[in-house]
């Protein structure tokens, strides 16, 4: 079998485009997947009970349905149900940051439960408010436990932008569907691919491990 990847370096700068937009999504779900599932997490554990049943509904509906349904769900029925049309780009972001915070929220309860009870009471004892044993005791300490967790969820994210090629967002995967598509050369551009995304994720996640590691002694109570 004869390789041509004369068709990768003529679509090039298309490539880059999707790689640059599959960056800006990556990046724009990470942030807002940490922010929606801290605030998912702490309000499962010590908000009203009303809020926490809803809140456990969420967190284990989007573990039990695959991205992949959020998106098309998001991008085709909403629409239908509300009269409000999704741009692909601000679709593909919602339904990847409702899905990945659900995960985040799990994350962050297990990190703060494994904190061990007697810091708590010792916050209370010498008058600490609820808000301030949270923000300066348990916090501190999930973080740094939470970082290994943290990391898996972020090559996972960054990952699921791939899905977003179904309701026609530009990133990587779907601008290397259009070159397969008009070079006949998928062998080609999909192992490119695949080497772009592992570029993209490997350093990510061993630059995480490696400041767990530094940092670990700081999350042991």
């Amino acid at each position: 079998m004869d390789f041509d990847f004369s068709p990768l370096i003529d679509s090039w700068r298309f490539l880059a485009s999707g790689l640059g937009l599959t960056i800006v999504l990556s990046v724009t779900a990470v942030a807002c997947s940490f922010v929606l599932g801290l605030a998912v997490g702490l309000g499962r554990m010590y908000g009203r009970t009303w809020l926490r049943t809803l809140l456990v509904f969420y967190i284990d509906s989007m573990r039990a349905i695959p991205v992949f349904v959020v998106l098309v769900w998001i991008y085709f029925a909403v629409p239908i149900i509300s009269g409000y049309s999704f741009d692909p780009f601000w679709a593909a972001l919602t339904g990847i940051t409702i899905h990945v915070a659900a995960y985040v929220a799990e994350v962050i309860r297990a990190g703060i439960t494994s904190i061990r009870k007697g810091q708590v009471q010792a916050g209370l004892a010498i008058g600490m408010s609820g808000a301030q044993i949270i923000r300066q005791i348990l916090l501190p300490q999930a973080i740094v436990r939470m970082l290994p967790a943290f990391g898996s969820i972020v090559s996972v994210t960054i990952k699921d932008t791939a899905i977003a090629a179904v309701i026609a967002v530009p990133e990587l995967m779907r601008q290397a569907e259009t070159v397969a598509g008009q070079s006949y050369r998928p062998i080609e551009v999909f192992t490119t691919v695949m080497v772009i995304y592992f570029l993209l994720i490997f350093p990510i996640t061993r630059l995480i491990d490696r400041y767990y590691i530094r940092v670990a002694h700081l999350g042991r109570s």
